[in-house]
């Protein structure tokens, strides 16, 4: 019986030895791979002596006393040109001719001045006839006259008649960061005022097609329909964004909102308040972003490439050309296509700028960039355009592209045909294989080929010339889709 007790402790000695060789090396090394947290004491608000109740409550009433509730009314089916409007018709038909009807709308809107200016989105206001505003602990409804609106950026402002109202504060939202704590207020699915809480997720968002000009603020704090047009505040009540969108399948909150920065409101509101429209800069370009494989060209540079240009526009006057990189405005520097394109917009018209921008130039064999200075006086945008088209991500490819492909002049004919602009010039693409690398690198039926590398593309002779010259080289190709409106930079070997 010792014996099997002796055997049976020398067998579990044995195991735990064992068990020691593997825990112990294994424990040793991984103490010095991490690094631990200070030891921290834990505290309550309703510590000995103490009865509180953590809140914001402070912070944020006054906030929402400067967010409205607005209404607005449509008609539709009107009988304006309808013969039902003729007494004849009338004396026949009576209470049987077909009546307007009116399509309700809710939104929010912040009030920015004590005398009734109010800032919302234009689409809460867009194309109403009558636009009503209610006051927060009111039912009254307020007539409002619309002063101006901005669909590009989609701010718009509204007036009512009253006075000694209570305003929110603008704060500078180019100063907040990402985990900022923020409170949404507006009035979802038109319950009422309702303030949210959250934090802010991202900033400087876009490239979501919801405005021209996108430079959204990120946020969990909920925001539903009946929400736009409504105050992101922070932790002081001041006025951070507009609440603008969602992201969602189902038209509820998923924790994905945006609201356009409080100074963009600001700029936006102020000139909309002086003159009723917004004018702005305007260069004349279609930019991109930049991608690995064109950023390799211009030596990892960061800015906006610029893939089109509109004739007889500021941009092409003062010399620049498409392949441009655009590096910084005035020296500050530029790292994407949005960031330019807001830039400019917020400039005004005949104003005198400087861009840097960095351009290929031939040293002996080698294309080598080089950065240049180049002054510009800007134009007035036209109404309704915008300064840049996005395209795709271009992909670099190898073989002979062209022979699956159906390429012909732009003839009169043509151009009926495909509805092809006047002022679009090159090659189009009217046949390509399916199953062809030209597909593959993102050549598509439709394409009007306008220039390859530095050199304008007129007609079929220009593009095999220009193909036959840059034969083995990385050369880039722009294109536009006619079908879908596409600008795209190709990269082909």
């Amino acid at each position: 019986m010792k014996e099997q007790i002796d055997n049976t402790q020398q067998k579990i000695f044995k195991k735990t030895f064992i068990n020691l060789l593997f825990v112990l090396p294994l424990s040793f090394s991984l103490s010095h791979a991490f690094t631990d947290a200070p030891q921290f004491n834990r505290t309550s608000p309703n510590g000995p002596g103490a009865n509180m109740v953590a809140s914001y409550h402070d912070a944020i009433k006054n906030a929402t006393r400067a967010v409205v509730n607005i209404t607005t009314e449509k008609k539709v089916g009107s009988l304006e040109n309808s013969p039902f409007n003729d007494p004849f018709f009338r004396q026949f038909f009576g209470d049987m001719v077909p009546q307007d009807k009116l399509q309700g709308g809710i939104g929010s809107g912040v009030i920015i001045t004590s005398n009734g200016f109010i800032v919302t989105n234009s689409h809460v206001v867009k194309d109403a006839d009558k636009i009503f505003v209610t006051l927060p602990g009111d039912t009254k409804k307020h007539i409002a006259k619309l002063i101006g609106e901005d669909t590009q950026s989609d701010i718009a402002v509204i007036k009512i008649e009253r006075n000694n109202l209570p305003i929110l504060p603008f704060a500078d939202s180019n100063k907040y960061a990402v985990g900022d704590i923020v409170f949404a207020i507006g009035n979802p699915f038109g319950v009422g005022e309702s303030v949210t809480q959250g934090i802010i997720s991202a900033l400087n968002k876009n490239g979501f097609g919801i405005s021209n000009y996108e430079n959204f603020i990120q946020t969990d704090a909920s925001i539903n329909p009946g929400n736009s047009g409504g105050a992101l505040i922070d932790s002081r009540g001041a006025f951070v964004g507009m609440n603008t969108a969602i992201i969602s399948r189902t038209g509820g909150n998923h924790g994905i909102g945006f609201a356009i920065p409080a100074e963009m409101v600001k700029n936006v509101a102020a000139e909309l308040m002086r003159t009723g429209k917004v004018r702005r800069g305007y260069l004349g370009v279609s930019i991109k972003d930049m991608d690995s494989e064109i950023a390799n060209v211009y030596g990892d540079a960061q800015g906006a490439l610029i893939v089109g240009m509109q004739a007889d526009s500021p941009a092409q006057k003062a010399g620049l050309a498409v392949w441009d990189l655009v590096t910084a405005v005035n020296g500050r520097p530029t790292k994407s296509a949005a960031e330019l394109r807001n830039y400019i917009g917020s400039l005004q018209p005949n104003q005198q700028i400087t861009l840097t921008i960095m351009r290929k130039a031939m040293k002996g064999n080698q294309s080598i960039p080089e950065e240049k200075q180049v002054t510009i006086r800007l134009a007035e945008q036209p109404q309704n355009s915008a300064q840049i088209r996005n395209t795709n991500e271009p992909i670099t490819p190898s073989g002979n592209l062209f022979d699956n492909m159906r390429i012909e002049n732009l003839s009169a004919q043509i151009r009926r045909a495909y509805r092809v602009p006047n002022d679009i010039d090159g090659v189009l693409v009217t046949e390509v294989n399916p199953n062809s690398k030209a597909v593959n690198v993102g050549f598509a039926k439709g394409d009007v080929i306008a220039q390859i590398e530095n050199i304008p593309i007129k007609n079929t002779t220009d593009f095999q010339n220009t193909i036959q010259s840059f034969s083995g080289k990385t050369k880039r190709i722009l294109a536009y889709n006619i079908m879908t409106g596409e600008v795209k930079t190709i990269v082909v070997q």
